[in-house]
């Protein structure tokens, strides 16, 4: 019995697809390349922009004909693109199931149908991993489900629905069961993670110290007062899990960030000192038609707080210094909303210039139905969104060139996550992709000291000059 998967969109999906795949090996499935060898066809889809939906239609369509050849392969598709099934169900009529985002129990209930599938599917124990499968590096692991913020351009909460987080003390268990799998590396996953536990109970009183290090007293010495656990709480939790070298989080929502949890990533070794806070805009007005709940002023003085609480200095090219190399930050930007301005667009051009981010997510405007930002014109000329879109690209190649530059010569630490065309490749505490070449020896999951004898752009190379553990 083989699977073939699809994955498109965010790291919430791909740890999505990464459960279906082994629960779908753990019932005696095997993954293969072609759709066309397969019993099973999983596509787990993404419709946050017009072109991630369009490759999904693209995707979908090329599948009717193998379907009208083999219509004993099960198909079924899942994430952000299903919605209103009976007019999904009338539009593809040769899909077998329209799954909902994250729910893995479908697509194993369609996968139970197969006539070969063994009376009693073999089992494994804590601690083993499918035999197909070799244990990941890094691994995304979802806190939360869906988002409470009203966001006027997003459709992840009409296809997601409200913020649903899981219990810390089910998340800190399957941290340590990855982490005997030899998982190096947890993301923690959320539509906005900086609001995760808002929705739970006041944090259990039985959970130890040893399970959640200062989290089971925080949690409940507040003021006196017992409070739900939060992102600060779960990331204490999760940094007592021995194996773990490294942990991150994402995404953020500016308006939701704290100063709490700012101190608590500055302050556990294992949290890397890496953020993605999406800005969208660097105009106010803008903002406000967005929904997003913050002004630039705040979102500026949010960066400064983040980089105060993880400071460094090192020198620019051509002269000078920089704050903030700590740190990596991320970010997201919208061009082309509507109503917006050549001055506006502007306004956000030169907030990327100031704050200089390690990584800039770019994406034109498209409408999303169901959303209150479908109802405004979308007034800006494809052609001038595209013009935005490219001058933002070129600005971040600019400044990411010119922050990678300071490397050069530096050691950095890398954590290993596979061979990639001859070399070794990993990233370093901030997100910096680097490669490295020192023969045959397995790196894989190590943290090694490499120092950096070329800067780029997008990446960097070095030299090893010793492992870690």
């Amino acid at each position: 019995m083989n699977y073939y998967l699809w994955t498109i969109g965010c790291q919430m999906n791909f740890a999505d697809s990464r459960k279906a795949a082994e629960e779908l090996e753990n019932l005696g499935y095997q993954e293969v390349a072609r759709p066309q060898d397969a019993d099973l066809i999983l596509l787990n889809t993404c419709v946050v922009r017009q072109s991630a939906e369009d490759k999904v239609v693209g995707r979908l369509t090329s599948l009717a004909g193998l379907k009208r050849r083999k219509p004993e392969v099960k198909l079924a598709l899942m994430g952000c693109f299903v919605h209103e099934i009976p007019a999904l169900q009338h539009r593809y009529p040769w899909v077998d199931a329209f799954v909902e985002p994250s729910d893995i129990s479908t697509v194993l209930d369609l996968a139970r149908q197969h006539p070969d599938l063994a009376p009693s599917p073999p089992t494994y124990e804590l601690g083993d991993f499918p035999s197909s499968q070799s244990p990941p590096i890094s691994v995304g692991i979802p806190i939360s489900q869906g988002c409470d913020h009203l966001c006027t351009y997003c459709i992840v909460r009409l296809r997601r629905g409200p913020e649903i987080s899981r219990p810390l003390e089910e998340i800190v268990a399957e941290v340590k069961d990855l982490a005997q799998r030899g998982v190096r590396e947890i993301t923690l996953l959320g539509q906005n993670v900086d609001s995760y536990g808002r929705d739970l109970s006041p944090l259990s009183s039985s959970l130890s110290h040893s399970t959640a290090g200062r989290a089971g007293v925080e949690a409940t010495e507040e003021g006196g007062k017992e409070r739900p656990p939060d992102l600060a709480d779960l990331l204490e939790a999760v940094h007592e899990v021995e194996g773990l070298a490294r942990i991150r989080f994402l995404t953020s929502h500016p308006a939701d960030m704290t100063d709490r949890l700012i101190e608590t990533v500055a302050r556990l070794p294992k949290v890397c000192e890496h953020m993605e806070i999406p800005v969208q805009s660097g105009d106010d007005a803008v903002l406000r038609r967005m929904g997003r709940g913050y002004t630039v002023a705040q979102f500026r003085d949010l960066v400064a707080r983040i980089r105060t609480a993880m400071p460094n200095t090192a020198p620019l090219p051509g002269g000078g210094l920089t704050t903030g190399a700590g740190v990596g930050l991320a970010t997201d930007v919208i061009v082309g909303f509507p109503g917006e301005t050549g001055a506006q667009f502007e306004a956000t051009y030169r907030l990327l210039e100031e704050l200089r981010f390690d990584m800039v997510h770019v994406a034109a405007y498209s409408p999303r139905p169901g959303t209150p930002a479908e109802r405004l014109p979308d007034d800006v000329p494809p052609e001038e969104k595209e013009r935005r879109r490219r001058a933002v690209d070129d600005l971040q190649e600019r400044i990411v060139g010119e922050t990678n530059a300071r490397f050069l010569g530096q050691a950095v630490e890398v954590l290993v996550e596979e061979r990639h065309k001859g070399k070794w490749r990993g990233r370093t505490r901030t997100n910096k992709l680097v490669f490295f070449d020192v023969g045959e020896e397995d790196w894989t999951g190590k943290l090694a000291q490499v120092h950096i004898t070329r800067t780029g752009a997008w990446s960097m190379q070095g030299q090893v000059l010793k492992t870690e553990r």
